[in-house]
């Protein structure tokens, strides 16, 4: 992993690549992100965006999107992948918050993981983008991106997040987590990475690995 003293000049390569990050999910209430985020899964927040800005024209509360048939639904979402499961996991998730928390996303992990559809990660996309709640959340992104540079050194999306929280600063956490979903969307692709383009490579292990063993990228 870097040390301390590199992680603090690669957090300040990505702040001037990426300033004022924001998530690519379109919402307007914590409600209408955790639906955005689960529907997100194994789909593009471009793809999501374009089913919710139909869906949420109509229903974008629990108590709406409860009272809904499933097929009703999924006459939405059914371009996002795995849109029955998702569909199915929504309607659930929203009689719960009905029932339990007054139709009000929770602001805790814990209870947000109690709810269908709602793992670690999309718990901590909403406490960081809907409540400022400091989280990293671990996409493929973030995972491949975080291993490669150095900034953790883990086999697993959880050990990834820890190693995270320890390394980055908590204050920067949130942002922390959109600069390594930009910087693998844009920069550090799973195949063919552009190298070449990117502003990290002086600092990148995986990068100076493979050029030490007289690799090109």
């Amino acid at each position: 992993m870097l040390q301390k003293e590199e992680i603090t000049k690669v957090l300040g390569l990505l702040e001037a690549a990426y300033p004022n990050p924001k998530s690519e999910l379109n919402f307007t209430s914590p409600y209408e992100l955790l639906v955005a985020t689960i529907l997100s899964a194994q789909s593009t927040d471009k793809q999501v965006n374009i089913c919710t800005s139909r869906l949420f024209a109509k229903y974008n509360t629990a108590e709406q999107i409860a009272a809904l048939a499933e097929d009703e639904l999924f006459d939405y979402i059914k371009t996002c992948g795995l849109y029955k499961s998702k569909g199915r996991n929504i309607i659930a998730m929203s009689k719960i918050l009905l029932s339990e928390y007054n139709g009000e996303v929770p602001k805790t992990r814990e209870a947000l993981m109690r709810l269908n559809g709602v793992g670690r990660k999309t718990a901590n996309v909403v406490l960081s983008n809907a409540f400022n709640i400091p989280a990293i959340a671990v996409d493929t992104h973030v995972f491949r991106v975080a291993n490669r540079i150095g900034l953790a050194d883990a086999k697993d999306v959880l050990k990834t997040e820890l190693a995270l929280m320890e390394a980055i600063p908590k204050a920067r956490w949130s942002d922390s987590h959109h600069y390594l979903i930009l910087h693998g969307r844009r920069v550090c692709s799973s195949r063919n990475p552009k190298c070449a383009l990117c502003t990290l490579k002086a600092h990148c292990i995986w990068y100076n690995d493979k050029n030490e063993q007289g690799i090109k990228g």
